[in-house]
Parts: C-alpha cells; structure tokens; sequence
C-alpha cells in the first residue's frame, strides 16, 4: 500500500536546524525549477529528478497549522490519554475541568448595586453569552441581595419612624425592571448564540466533504501536473481555512479526507526520491515531538505538563507516516512518555482530591460548630458577646482552610455564610428587643458623669480619690448603652477622672518634705536584704522576704532626688533574693511584679501608668484566651494528619504555656486593683 502523505506538514518547508531542533524554518521557492515548469513529459521521463521533487512538496501545504482548532473541542469532560497504536487515534481523557486552568473569577462583592446593573450591560451587550455565565449569575445573585437589603432598611426605617405595618407600600427600584430586561436579552442571545454555533459546525462539514469530493475529481482531469497540484494545494489552502465540525463527525470525516488524498498521491506517481524524502521529514518532526514530551517529565507542574502533551498529541496525528522499519520505534517513544506524563497528572488529582476531601469535612465541622451557637439559648448581652467573639474566631479559622471540592465549596460556604448571618441577625435582634434597657443604661453612665465633673475641681484628695473610685466600680456594673453613645458617654466620664487625678498629681509633685526617717528605715530594710542568707528551709527563707516586703510598703516617702536609686537598690537586692531561692519561676514573676508596685506608690504619676499596664495584661489575657480557642479547635483537624501526634503535642505545649501565662497576668492585675494605683 501507497504511504499516506496527505496528513503530513509542508516537507519542503520544514528543514530542522542544529541548533534548535523545536525551530522549523521554511524555504521559500519562487519561480519553477528549469525543465519541469510546463509538462507532465519532464515527470514522466525523470530528466530533472530533484526539480521534481521541489515542485511536488511546494504543492504540499502544511495541513496541520490551521486544523488542530476543529479537531479536538474544548469539553468539561474529564479525560486521560489512552494509547495503543500509533494508527489509532489519542484518546483524551483528562481528570480536570477545563475551567480549572482559567483565571480566577472577578470579586463583585465590593460593588455597589448601580455599578453592578453597569457591568452587566457591558457584558450583555458586549461578550459572548458562553463566556459570561458565570459573571451574570454572580452578578444577579448580588444585586437581588443588595435590593432585598435596601428594601428591608426602607421597611425598618418606615416603622422605626412610627410608620403601621399596614401602611408600608413596597419600594419598587427602577433598576429592577432594566435588570430583568438584561437577563431576559441575556437568555435570548444565548440560545441564538447556541443555535448559530451548532449550525456553523454543519455548514462546516459540508464544505469540507464538497472539498473532498474535489479533490476526488482532480484524479480524472486531464491536464498539466502542474496545474493539478495549483488546484489541490487550493483545494488544501480551503480545507484549513474552514471552522471546527460536530465533534461526533470528526473521526469518519478524517478518515474519509485521508484516504481521497492517499488516492491522489497514488494518481500523481509520486517517485521514490520523494517518497523518501517526505518520510525522512516525518520521522525527524516525530524526533523533535518525543523529545519535547520527553522534556514534560522534568516540568514541575503536571497539570501544565498534561496541557502540552494534548498539543503534542495533536501535532503527532497530522504528521504523516515514517519508514516501516522506525514506524514502532518512534512510537513506543512516543507513547512511553505519554504514560509517564499521564501518571503523574493523575497522581496529582488524585491527592488534590483527598487534600479538598479533608478541607470539605473541616469545614463542615465549622459550619455544625455554628449552627450549634444559633441554636444555643442566650439571655444576656455578655451571653451574646461570648458567642460572637467566638463565631469570629471560627472565621478565621474557615480563612485558614483550603479550598474544598468544587461541587461543595460553593454549597459549603453558603451553609457557613448563612449561619454566621443568622447568629449576629439573632444578636441583631436581641440588642433591638432590649434597646430601653440600654437607654436606661446610657442615663445612669450620664448621670455618673455629672457626678464625676461635679468632684473633679475639688482638692479633698483623699475623700474626692474614693468617691471617684466608687464612681469608677459603678460605671463597670452598669450594662451596655447604645454603640453610637458609648464611645462619647465614656470619654466624657474618663475627662472628668484624669482631670482631678492629674490636679492631685501635680499637687504632690510640689511638695518638698524632707523624709529622712524613711530614708533611714528603707536603707536597713536594703542591707538587711543584701546580707540576707536563705539557709535550708526554702520556705522560712520565703516568709521572711515577704515580711520584708510588707516592712518596706508601710514605709512612707523618702527624699525625691534619692527615691529612684532607694528603689533600685532595694529591687536588685530583693530580686537576688528571689532568684536564690528554688521556687516556680510563676511565683518569682509575681513575687517581683509586687516589688514594682510598691517602688510605684512614691510615684505620684504613677497611676495612670498602672492603669495603662492594667489595660494591657487585660488585652494580652483575652488574645490568649482567643489563642487557646483556636488551638483546641485546630486539634480536631491536625488528627487526620500524617504527623499528628508530633502537631499535637507541639500545640498542647503552646496551650499550657498561654495557660500558666494568663495565671500570672491574673494575679498581676489583681495585685493593680488591691494596690489602688489604678484608681
């Protein structure tokens, strides 16, 4: 049997170099070679063999640049290379879809609802309707959200403002009615769009069989050869320039294509050297193709390595065949690279699979965690703060977890997005139920800041201290006030504190007493401790420094210019102390912490400092406390891991330090409050 050349590139014009063995570089032939321009006579009698040549291959046209398009359409199918001979076509089969390799959609959440209905007449009337599916559902969903949104305030403020349920007409947004007209314009073009597409693919395999049956009445002319091959390389020239074809077309009308041409190539005779030579051509594009799946193998993403290959697969069916002899060689390379690529592309979706499973089940378990708040019976504003803080860590927790399968993750999030709505729409609720309740809370803070205004220009510094102390517990008992006045009603009764405490600082700053006994008495009470000798018993040696503690606060002042280095000695001496004694490295830290107390109270700016670090170990106990949380939580998750047990264990280590840290920040801010110095 004659070898099939129809299927093959343009030999003449393919001439690989050393250098690159990817690169073809085509050889323009211009003019006719001398002696074959004008008859058949110079083909038949064989005077000029290689002008022959030359002017057969430039009537060949590469027959695979413009139809690898119409070949293998794009499908949501999944598929896997399967290969068995060279002469059966690659079936591909690959286990992604094919909206994986896409960019990643566009975030609408941030518009506003007029640049949404925009943005969709921008794409309505300009894309595609296959190519915009997604954009307009995402688009509709946000806007009839964004309208459901707007609808209900206008509800609430009409009733808020003493408005009757029964009187309330429904808003009607002009934009509603030009969206529904989008969408209904939307659905027109696209089954247009549809049937337009499904009748260009059968307008398309006609002509192409009206080209084959062209080509099949070339065998019958009797004219020029030079002639038949212009007309068959016209012929070739239309063929490519025609669009893809039903897909369940593609095979019969392949097969049909290459048998008219094998027929041709029989009628014209093709000789030997030709032959020959079209066959060495193949066999080297054949080379370059093993060699650049070959090179897939060291690409590190199997999925981009996957993609190339389909390409390499569709170049390989339009090159014609090579030499019997290289013919299962060639092929077998060929094929074993494919294998290699095709494992590793399905090892690859395979673990993204259990990897999506495992986020799936994650999340789920977030979702249940939720819905058991909801659920939850909650009586009290803290109740609700409780749960709130703790359906915000949650969130970021979800924010740590990867993405789960594409069927679910959309579903999931949903399911979470919606109880995360449904809890704060429940707290929502519960503060509006209880707004006199706050009300009455915002005047009893008001009138504690009329009475802290009313104290602080008094110069009773003692009385007016404790009465703006039982201010200050009061103001802490009073429930929660509307969130609008809370942060103006605090500043307003904190104004009134720091102005007095900064009036009695000052005042103190200004005296000049000489406290030469106390000097005396805290000098003796710091050689005592630097001669002190702990002995055996620990616990005797503890007793007695704290003893010493207790001789050394009840000591008054000391002279200004000698306070700080008085304080420093005695904390370094008593700090010495400490550190020799065997005792937990908690009880030291709390033990030296109240040290530090006591050197404060000389300190008439001492106050609003403590309050500060008051402030802080409070913050620093609720981000621990956050911490653990979240820790417990992610226990759960690290069981399914491979390294589990060493996860674990590094996160049960973290939880108890945070725990033995939020003892000691407790003890420490207990000792603040009994010391007073952060009234």
């Amino acid at each position: 049997m004659v070898p099939n050349f129809d299927n093959g590139l343009n030999l003449k014009g393919l001439i690989m170099t050393k250098k690159n063995p990817d690169d073809s570089v085509r050889e323009e032939q211009s003019g006719t070679p001398e002696g074959v321009a004008g008859t058949e006579d110079a083909i038949q009698e064989k005077k000029e063999p290689e002008a022959v040549a030359e002017t057969v291959l430039e009537a060949l046209t590469d027959e695979t640049d413009h139809e690898s398009g119409s070949k293998i359409e794009k499908t949501k199918k999944r598929k896997r290379f399967t290969v068995k001979s060279e002469e059966e076509i690659p079936v591909i089969e690959h286990d992604i879809d094919s909206s994986d390799l896409e960019l990643p959609p566009v975030d609408y959440s941030g518009y506003t609802k007029h640049d949404l209905v925009e943005t969709l007449v921008l794409l309505v009337e300009n894309r595609p309707p296959a190519e915009i599916r997604d954009d307009v559902d995402r688009i509709k969903g946000l806007f009839y959200k964004k309208l459901k949104q707007e609808s209900d305030e206008r509800k609430n403020k009409f009733l808020e403002d003493g408005g009757k349920i029964e009187e309330y007409r429904l808003w009607v947004d002009p934009d509603d009615a030009r969206v529904k007209h989008l969408l209904e314009k939307y659905r027109e073009r696209k089954t247009d769009y549809s049937k337009i597409q499904e009748a260009e693919k059968y307008e398309n395999l006609k002509k192409k069989y009206e080209i084959i049956d062209k080509i099949k009445d070339l065998v019958n002319r009797e004219e020029s050869i030079n002639k038949t091959f212009h007309d068959f390389r016209a012929l070739q020239n239309e063929w490519h320039a025609i669009g893809v074809v039903p897909q369940t077309s593609l095979k019969d009308l392949w097969e049909n294509y290459h048998h008219t041409v094998e027929v041709f190539y029989d009628y014209i005779k093709i000789n030997k050297e030709l032959r020959d030579l079209d066959l060495k051509k193949n066999l080297e594009i054949k080379v370059v193709l093993c060699e650049k799946a070959e090179a897939l193998l060291l690409e590190p993403n199997p999925v981009n390595a996957f993609r190339y290959l389909q390409d390499y697969h569709n170049q390989w069916r339009e090159i014609g065949p090579v030499t019997q002899e290289s013919k299962n060689d060639i092929w077998d390379r060929f094929k074993e690279a494919t294998a290699q690529i095709n494992k590793r592309h399905h090892e690859y979706f395979e673990k993204q699979k259990d990897d999506q499973k495992k986020n799936l089940d994650a999340k789920i378990a977030l979702c249940e965690e939720v819905e058991s708040i909801i659920n939850a019976e909650m009586k009290s504003f803290r109740e609700f703060d409780d749960k709130a803080d703790k359906v915000v860590e949650l969130q970021k927790i979800w924010r740590t977890i990867g993405f789960a399968p594409k069927k679910q993750n959309n579903k999931v999030y949903q399911r979470f997005r919606d109880a995360c709505d449904a809890f704060f729409e429940k707290k929502r609720s519960f503060y509006s139920d209880n707004k006199e309740l706050q009300l009455n809370n915002l005047q009893k803070k008001i009138d504690l800041c009329v009475q802290a205004e009313a104290l602080q220009e008094s110069t009773d510094w003692k009385t007016t201290s404790d009465a703006l102390i039982r201010l200050q517990k009061e103001w802490k008992e009073v429930g929660p006030v509307p969130r609008k006045q809370s942060e103006r009603c605090w500043k307003r009764f904190r104004k009134a504190c720091d102005h007095f405490f900064n009036k009695k600082t000052e005042f103190f700053n200004e005296l000049d007493t000489s406290y030469e006994d106390n000097l005396k008495s805290k000098l003796e009470i710091i050689e005592e401790l630097e001669k002190f000798e702990p002995g055996t018993d620990v616990q005797v040696a503890f007793d007695r420094l704290k003893e010493l503690q207790r001789k050394w606060t009840d000591i008054g002042f000391v002279p200004f210019d000698r306070k700080d280095e008085i304080a420093n000695r005695y904390r370094n001496a008593l700090n010495n102390q400490f550190d020799r004694l065997k005792i937990a490295d908690e009880d030291k830290t709390i033990l030296k912490y109240k040290t530090k107390l006591d050197n404060l109270k000389i300190n008439p700016k001492a106050s609003r400092k403590v309050r500060n670090e008051r402030d802080k170990f409070f913050t620093k106990i609720k981000q621990l406390e956050s911490d653990i949380v979240l820790w417990e939580n992610n226990i759960g998750f690290f069981a399914k891991s491979k390294n589990a047990d060493t996860m674990i264990r590094e996160v049960e280590d973290k939880i108890e330090n945070a725990k033995k840290l939020i003892k000691t920040l407790e003890e420490k801010v207990k000792m603040i409050d009994q010391s007073g110095l952060d009234d």
